[in-house]
């Protein structure tokens, strides 16, 4: 996947590839992590259903070739589309960290993923009541999430690449949207720590795309927005629409950072006391053309292994639980009673 993004070739020898002091290297590996980010995006929303071995194969054509296609397009210039959108818009299209190429995208993916997988058993009644299905730690829950938010920081900062372009500016835009993505899930959310441990990544998703751009206020607005939509949206896809998306992941990630897209071109121009060199119709196309790429990437995978191989676990598999059925052991020691 790097290769089509790029253009590196990994079969060149050891000296080509040490050159720089091995920065093509440093920088692929870096990388690395924000491609692992999409599998681990889509799990979140199929969770509790899926079969295993299906999701690797979908794993691989989409961190292999979807997802470096956009990527590609976004941050090589690949296929002339930036160059297009500057001569549309005056300006490229602006991802500093992934507000686009990599959440929105891993969200609008997920999104025909649990589509097609339907709603957990029991999930819904007939009568269309919702079954409730409560974390099962809150203490690990907010322990993810703080992990997370801590080493978000290093996800947008080094996205500079080179330590010569590190900016304190993204750190502290990183920090507001996730205090405004925090207080506004607290509040929406009505203390709920489901929401209020989102909220900080709702923020920091959104922020990603604009954070060496925008004015540390510009960034908390983002973030408040981002933390709201989230509440809202994560409500109305459960509640209303019954897309049983477990995680939220589509609003958090797809909607969120889509939000994010956008904003960076409205928050990130010196009207509104950013740094410029962003439009708002480059974001918005720039924005649309990943989401378009993903949903469609995520349609045909999803929609030719569920026809072929089949995607959903059996219905004694489900009940019995993904952990028990795929990995043969419990996630709990309540149920293991030889631990």
């Amino acid at each position: 996947g790097y290769s089509i993004a790029y253009g590196v070739n990994f079969f060149s020898g050891a000296e080509l590839l040490a050159e720089k002091n091995g920065y093509e290297l440093v920088k692929f590996f870096f990388l690395l992590t924000f491609a692992a980010a999409i599998p681990a995006i889509i799990s979140g929303g199929i969770a509790e259903r899926a079969k295993f071995n299906p999701q690797l194969i979908a794993t691989f054509v989409l961190v292999g070739f979807v997802y470096p296609f956009f990527e590609g397009i976004a941050w090589n210039q690949h296929y002339g589309i930036q160059a297009w959108i500057k001569g549309l818009t005056g300006e490229e299209f602006h991802d500093f960290a992934g507000s686009i190429v990599v959440h929105a995208v891993g969200g609008w993916i997920a999104l025909p993923a649990i589509i097609l997988l339907g709603a957990r058993r029991g999930r819904y009644t007939k009568e269309g009541h919702i079954a409730a299905h409560p974390p099962s730690s809150i203490p690990f829950l907010a322990l993810g999430a703080w992990i997370l938010a801590v080493g978000w920081f290093g996800f947008n900062v080094m996205s500079a690449q080179t330590i010569d372009k590190v900016s304190g500016l993204v750190a502290m835009n990183s920090l507001m949207a996730m205090v405004g993505g925090t207080l506004a899930a607290w509040v929406i959310g009505r203390n709920d720590p489901g929401f209020t441990y989102n909220g900080p990544l709702a923020g920091l998703v959104a922020v990603c795309a604009g954070s060496d751009l925008m004015h540390p206020l510009g960034a908390l607005v983002v973030g408040l927005i981002a933390g709201g939509l989230f509440v809202y949206m994560f409500t109305l896809v459960q509640n209303r629409w019954k897309i049983d998306d477990v995680l939220g992941v589509w609003p958090l990630h797809g909607l969120c950072g889509l939000w994010g897209g956008l904003a960076a071109g409205i928050f990130g121009s010196k009207v509104l006391g950013g740094m410029g060199g962003v439009s708002f119709m480059g974001q918005f196309i720039g924005s649309f053309i990943g989401v378009g790429i993903a949903l469609v990437g995520g349609i045909l995978v999803y929609g030719l292994l569920k026809a072929f191989l089949g995607i959903r676990m059996s219905h004694e598999e489900e009940y019995d639980g993904a952990d028990l059925s795929i990995h043969r052991i419990s996630a709990t020691p309540d149920r293991e009673p030889n631990w």
